[in-house]
């Protein structure tokens, strides 16, 4: 039985057992404590035991002109050993369903269109596709 929840404020103990590809990078202690420690950010687990097998996370935000806030869904990853389970599909209700209970109204996500497994996750779950194109900026510099 897999456990898929949101992590509290004082969990960040549980991103110490995490399987590989879940995130993009191992896991910083000190950044993990200041990720979940941070009202705005969130993250759904979904434990294998003790193990995080994968993820989702977001942030909820106010615009000035907006009646509501908004959830960012910033990423979703499941290990390997653990794809085509309906982790993913878990994972993002879970995310969701904790904006909506933080008073959000909209929730949105970006992807690449050659994301095959993305958008389908994305498309099952009730998203709508929009034409939009993403700029990125290099702040290194």
């Amino acid at each position: 039985m897999i456990d898929v929840r949101v992590l509290g404020r004082d969990e960040a103990h549980v991103l110490d057992r995490v399987a590989d590809g879940v995130f993009d990078h191992p896991i910083d202690p000190a950044a993990a404590r200041a990720y979940v420690e941070d009202p705005r950010f969130h993250v759904a687990v979904a434990l294998d035991g003790d193990v995080v097998v994968g993820m989702a996370s977001g942030v909820h935000y106010h615009h000035p002109d907006k009646p509501t806030p908004q959830l960012w869904i910033d990423e979703v990853g499941v290990a390997a050993s653990h794809q085509r389970r309906g982790l993913a599909s878990r994972l993002l209700e879970t995310l969701i369903e904790h904006g909506r209970s933080l008073g959000c109204g909209e929730a949105w996500v970006l992807t690449e269109r050659h994301n095959e497994a993305a958008m389908g996750l994305y498309a099952r779950s009730g998203g709508k596709a929009s034409d939009c194109v993403m700029f990125t900026f290099d702040l290194s510099k």
